[in-house]
């Protein structure tokens, strides 16, 4: 085991490689098709806009909240997507605290991860380049003093080219009301990853999309489902690399944070997909959320075919379905399939006026950008919806407490009390 300092990042790095045991949407191709395209174009060259630091809305509950970033190297597993003999991942937990500490908090992006991020982000009229996407500050402090655990621990996961950071919204405040969240980067899927010493690797599914479609107008379904079976299959193995280093990553301050026998996941888009095709894989985890991802290997909700192990062997613990406005097991394939075919407890809820990327940090943050970048009111609705931003908050903020309390901790919320605070 060894440690190295991040420079010029505000969250302690810890690493760690594995030296024995080997244990083991729709931005989905539109994204890579929509990158693809992007890579054959020249840079922008437009001014950018004034930084000016985009915010958050604060976690709600009763504890301050700590993060720690925590490299992982699986030594026993070549990398799948370049010539590397060991998968490199980075991390970041974020955790109940005793205290904050009177400095920001993290930055949402580090510089090199918020340059990739700026050229994949895959937002309808939004010129992402203008953004400064490393300004923004989480609610999460590095190297805060933890509370006493243990504390359920919950995995998340991106969509496919986003950063770990995209969903600060949901896992601080999850944090924040007494669990040990730890969010992932899928290596080289990720627009940006940036590791230890500022080394940055970009994302390589733009280019593997468009050997897979080289007519982004007539794509091969038979091809796109090969990519995208081999995006997910890597993603839930990194899953299971996680839950295998996790526990001698923590720095000693932090070994008694997350309690690994009360194992949750959420993901958004490939992320969703990801959490609930990990849970079928792996059973250290016991409930998993599915924000707007279609398990199968198709470009489109409501495609037929192609469906996922997950899809088809059904899943035997919790889990739970939230759509898009419009997105039920009644109108996107996979969820039916899902649904018809497990035996566990699970539910469903559609967010009336919602879009694909309401469920990520991009709900708060756009509305801020187009009033920044005097974009008009269609952009917002374009990509997160009509539905009220505080509301949209709040209600998956709500539905994602409610489901860990009662399925990690076995409690029931009181009704117009939100999620339970106790361990």
């Amino acid at each position: 085991m060894g440690k190295a300092a991040h420079g010029g990042e505000d969250e302690a790095v810890v690493t760690f490689a594995r030296t024995t045991g080997a244990t083991l949407q729709t931005r989905r191709a539109a994204v890579l098709s929509a990158a693809a395209a992007a890579l054959s174009l020249p840079a922008a060259t437009a001014g950018a806009a004034e930084p000016s630091p985009l915010r958050l809305p604060a976690p709600g509950g009763p504890y301050p909240v700590g993060t720690a970033a925590l490299r992982l190297v699986d030594t026993v597993r070549p990398d799948p997507w370049v010539p590397q003999p060991c998968r490199e991942l980075m991390a970041s937990l974020r955790y109940p605290a005793l205290a904050a500490g009177p400095g920001p908090g993290a930055p949402q992006m580090l510089p090199g991860e918020a340059a990739g991020f700026a050229e994949l982000a895959g937002y309808t009229g939004v010129p992402a380049a203008e953004v400064d996407w490393a300004a923004t500050r989480t609610h999460a402090h590095a190297g805060a003093p933890p509370a006493a655990g243990p504390f359920p621990l919950v995995l998340y996961s991106p969509g496919a080219g986003d950063p770990r950071s995209l969903n600060s919204t949901l896992c601080d405040d999850l944090a924040s009301r007494g669990y040990a969240v730890l969010t992932v980067d899928h290596t080289y899927d990720a627009a940006a990853v940036e590791f230890p010493g500022g080394r940055v690797e970009r994302s390589v599914l733009p280019a593997e999309f468009a050997r897979a479609v080289p007519d982004p107008g007539h794509p091969d379904p038979v091809k796109v489902a090969a990519l995208l079976r081999k995006v997910v299959q890597v993603r839930a193995a990194d899953v299971r690399s996680v839950l295998d280093l996790l526990p001698h990553v923590l720095p000693r301050s932090l070994r008694g944070v997350p309690d690994f026998g009360r194992v949750g996941m959420f993901g958004h888009s490939a992320g969703g997909f990801t959490a609930l095709q990990a849970m079928y894989d792996d059973e250290r985890i016991a409930a998993g959320v599915n924000f707007d991802g279609v398990i199968a290997y198709v470009q489109d909700d409501p495609d037929r075919g192609f469906l996922s192990p997950v899809a088809e062997g059904g899943l035997d613990r919790p889990f739970l379905l939230v759509g898009k406005d419009g997105n039920t097991r009644r109108t996107v394939p996979s969820w039916d399939a899902l649904w018809r075919h497990s035996r566990g407890p699970r539910a469903e809820v559609s967010l009336a006026g919602a879009e694909h990327a309401t469920f990520t940090d991009a709900e708060t943050l756009l509305p801020q950008i187009a009033r920044r970048l005097h974009l008009g009111a269609e952009v917002v609705t374009a990509n997160v919806g009509t539905i009220d931003r505080r509301a949209a908050v709040r209600d998956q903020r709500a539905l994602l407490g409610a489901f860990f309390d009662r399925r990690l901790r076995g409690l029931t919320p009181r009704p117009g009390r939100g999620s339970a605070r106790r361990r």
